[in-house]
Parts: structure tokens; C-alpha cells; sequence
């Protein structure tokens, strides 16, 4: 069982973090979603109406990250979170990327309600996953570039398991050892805020919306909170 824990540093850098563990176990990710691909087209078709616009960087939500970002010294216009990354890219285009059906549907669920989500497939994850600050010795793969090996400023904050680094930045990329792909049949999906006394029933309003669109393609699902004051979960 893999644990997800939050350091006590960057629990200390940031009281008021809530990340919520959407776990999903016999996922199907090969049969059709319908709910999914509806859920996508009803957001692009909002866009194009003029009824809704994804987040920006003056959205409190958005600048909330990029004050984070700046605070363990990224310059969050040029490295991005993904979520304000996805909705300037759904802006500019109209349409956001289709990958695979778990991956367009927390894609989806993020845009809508401006927090980033990624996720882990966990029979690539060894050991347990913490969050914490690099030290700068580690590496990682980008999504995408498995020839490529990056390396962690000291101090940026990371998701990391035993062998290396699950996302750089927080949250602006994550690693291509542990992507979620059609395949992957057991998989956390991760949703933040920095400011759960503001954006908490937000986020879990959109954990459950992710774990609807999960629920008709896998065995089980379930969902848990990590936080400074429960700083340690096993999904």
C-alpha cells in the first residue's frame, strides 16, 4: 500500500494546503466514457457561448499558486501550474487535449473548478509518495521526454517516491514513469488548494465530481484528505 504523506515543512510553508486522494482500483480505460466526453464537450461548449471562462492568473485560485511558486523560487509565468497552464491553453483554442478517458476526465473536473489535478498510476509508484522540498540530488523524467533527466532546484517542492520525482514544481508537470494511460487500472488521482479555509468545499465538491465520472469504469473508488493536521494517508 503506498502512503501519501505531506512534509513538515511544506506543511509549515503552507498551513492551509488540502489535497484531496481520489483513488480508483480495476479502472477500465479502454471501453467508452460517455459521461466524460460529455463532461468535456459541455465545458468547450460554454467557452464558445461566452457562458463561462476557465480561471486566470487574477483569479484568487490561480494567484494563490503563483504566490507559492515565487515563494520556493519559480517564476510561475514562465513555469506555469498546470491548472492556469490547461485553461490558457483552452482559452486560446477552444478545446482541451484528448488523451485518455482518466485523463481528459480530471483534466475536465480541473478547469471547471480552477484547482489543479493530476494523477499517479500506482503500479509504476515504489515506496511511499511524499511532498516535500527537493534537495536538489534528485531526478526526473518529464511526461513525454522518457530519454530526458532533470534535476530539482533545492528548496522547489516536489512530489517524490523512492526512486525519484512524481511531479516538479508542485504541480506544473509530472513524471513519465507514473503517467496514467489507457492501461493503467489502479490510480490516485491528486486535487490541491492552498487555501482550504476558503476553497475547501470547492475542492471537495470537485473530488466528488471526479470520482463520478471514475465510479461506472472501475471495481472501486474511493477518497481521502491529506492536510498539515492529518499529514499522512494511505488511499
Amino acid at each position: 500500500m503506498t502512503v501519501f504523506r505531506l512534509s513538515p515543512a511544506v506543511a509549515d510553508a503552507f498551513p492551509d494546503t488540502l489535497v484531496a486522494l481520489v483513488t480508483a482500483t480495476g479502472l477500465r480505460g479502454h471501453e467508452s466514457w460517455p459521461h466524460t466526453t460529455a463532461a468535456v464537450e459541455d465545458l468547450e461548449q460554454q467557452l464558445a457561448d461566452g457562458a463561462w471562462q476557465p480561471a486566470n492568473e487574477n483569479d484568487p485560485r490561480i494567484e494563490a499558486w503563483h504566490t507559492a511558486y515565487r515563494a520556493f523560487g519559480t517564476n510561475p509565468r514562465r513555469i506555469r501550474p498546470s491548472v492556469d497552464a490547461l485553461g490558457r491553453r483552452l482559452a486560446k483554442k477552444g478545446a482541451l487535449p484528448r488523451i485518455n478517458p482518466a485523463v481528459d476526465s480530471y483534466n475536465a473536473v480541473s478547469v471547471r473548478h480552477g484547482l489543479p489535478v493530476g494523477a499517479f498510476d500506482l503500479d509504476h509508484v515504489t515506496g511511499d509518495v511524499d511532498i516535500r522540498h527537493a534537495d536538489g540530488t534528485e531526478t526526473f523524467t518529464p511526461l513525454g521526454e522518457p530519454d530526458t533527466t532533470e534535476n530539482p532546484k533545492p528548496g522547489e517542492i516536489i512530489y517524490a517516491d523512492t526512486t525519484g520525482v512524481l511531479t516538479r514544481h508542485w504541480n506544473h508537470r509530472d513524471a513519465h514513469r507514473t503517467r496514467v494511460t489507457t492501461d493503467s487500472t489502479h490510480v490516485t488521482f491528486v486535487l490541491e488548494t492552498l487555501h482550504a479555509t476558503r476553497d475547501g468545499d470547492l475542492l471537495k465538491v470537485a473530488a466528488e465530481e471526479l470520482q463520478g465520472l471514475l465510479i461506472p469504469h472501475a471495481e472501486r473508488t474511493a477518497v481521502h484528505y491529506l492536510s498539515p493536521a492529518h499529514d499522512q494517508v494511505t488511499p
